[in-house]
């Protein structure tokens, strides 16, 4: 075989690998920004198809790039930890007042990192670009505070637990929602102290309660 021809083949294989790789790094990526929107795309896809969808996300996208979401500093996530703990502490005896104490405590910090909150159905438009996984709950957890008088405890407890979840997330994102290079979505490194404030049996999801109560059986 010719050199001419061995350099060829090599040529070849580097464009071959080069592709691949670029290739694999777009669909990272895509995948990533997927798991950011959630179920907000599946949702949109359904409705208006995945080429539409997509459009739409990135239209979203846009919006939430020029309102200029700042992050947090560390002593206002500490104070924001503090409230949140003190609406959990007064679910035991007041569960309505401490899940509208929670909601409220959302929106302070959706103001305080510059989301526009004024109108509710554009503010879950914006979430929606970076904290679209946590929507669902975010949903049924307002739709039980609107109607906490009524609801039952266990309801009041599984929208607090909802809150929870986009709480943390708002004010864990130092960067406006992109990712690092590497970094998968959905990650909270474990050695924040704050995230032990929820983590106490009572707020466990009940599978997961009744996983731990089987583990410590003889």
């Amino acid at each position: 075989m010719s050199a001419g021809v061995i350099i060829l083949i090599v040529v070849i294989l580097v464009i071959v690998a080069v592709g691949a790789a670029v290739a694999s790094t777009r669909m990272r990526r895509r995948a990533a920004e997927r798991s950011l929107v959630g179920p907000e795309y599946d949702r949109l896809a359904d409705e208006m198809g995945p080429r539409r969808a997509k459009a739409e996300i990135e239209k979203r996208r846009r919006r939430v790039d020029e309102l200029g979401i700042r992050p947090l500093s560390a002593e206002r996530r500490s104070a924001y930890v503090g409230q949140w703990e003190a609406a959990q502490e007064q679910f035991i005896d007041s569960p309505a007042r401490a899940v509208s104490a929670a909601g409220a405590l959302i929106t302070a910090v959706a103001v305080d990192r510059g989301y526009e909150v004024t109108d509710h159905g554009q503010l879950m438009t914006d979430l929606s670009v970076f904290h679209g996984r946590h929507l669902d709950g975010y949903r049924t957890a307002r739709e039980a505070t609107a109607r906490a008088e009524q609801a039952t405890t266990e309801a009041l407890r599984r929208a607090m637990l909802s809150y929870r979840g986009l709480f943390f997330d708002l004010i864990e994102s130092t960067d406006g929602g992109t990712l690092a290079p590497g970094r998968e979505p959905d990650m909270v490194p474990a050695q924040r102290p704050w995230k032990q404030v929820t983590q106490g049996r009572y707020w466990k999801p009940r599978q997961q309660e009744s996983t731990d109560v089987a583990s410590t059986r003889p």
